[in-house]
């Protein structure tokens, strides 16, 4: 039975509803767009999202626990999902670090989690980024997915600047289903991810 609100009216389930304007654009905009642009026999071969992940390194993890759980807790805000500590898998002597020791966490985020961040990534985080101008075409893996950085988790609105003990940078990759880096770039383009535009002639396959 649905909930209702004190006006009598079925409660709006705003996560749901969120969800469903994110398919309904990629199935009446981005599906489009892309079978225009690559000659698809139909939608089933537009490429999509798969996962969404975040890795933030602690550089003083091993000997610091307020740093870790600090770092796990903005992590939490961030992505809505509790993380996993990552740890060494081998020795870094540079670094006196063992296998085995907690070097940082990360998340992975699939289907509404994924949505959701890529919306609020897109629309409110990226545009805070001091001196933003987009972001690079060439990172790209050679597989359809896309990897970046970001300097400050300070650009999440769901990090408070007074609160946090550091500024930490994070890592984000981008997984579709993309048999091409030029798929995925259009893919992600088409979704409103603000990457820089590339070169008429220049095949992403091929950019360096």
């Amino acid at each position: 039975m649905s909930k209702k609100t004190p006006d009598n009216k079925p409660a709006v389930n705003s996560e749901v509803s969120f969800v469903s304007n994110m398919k309904k654009s990629y199935v009446e905009v981005v599906v489009p767009n892309m079978i225009s642009r690559f000659s698809y026999d139909n939608a089933m071969e537009v490429p999509k999202l798969l996962s969404v992940s975040l890795n933030m390194g602690i550089g003083d993890a091993k000997t610091s626990s307020k740093s870790l759980e600090s770092a796990m807790g903005e992590l939490t805000a961030i992505s809505g999902q509790k993380p996993i500590i990552t740890k060494a898998k081998a020795d870094i002597s540079n670094f006196k670090i063992r296998k085995g020791y907690p070097v940082g966490c990360k998340v992975t985020l699939r289907s509404t989690k994924m949505y959701e961040f890529f919306e609020r990534l897109v629309c409110i985080a990226l545009p805070r980024s001091r001196d933003f101008r987009g972001l690079s075409f060439k990172s790209f893996d050679g597989r359809g997915n896309y990897n970046f950085g970001i300097k400050e988790q300070i650009i999440f609105a769901e990090i408070h600047y007074d609160n946090i003990d550091s500024v930490r940078g994070l890592n984000v990759t981008i997984t579709t289903s993309a048999n091409s880096d030029d798929e995925a770039y259009w893919l992600l383009k088409e979704m409103g991810l603000p990457l820089i535009e590339k070169p008429k002639k220049e095949k992403m396959d091929e950019a360096a």
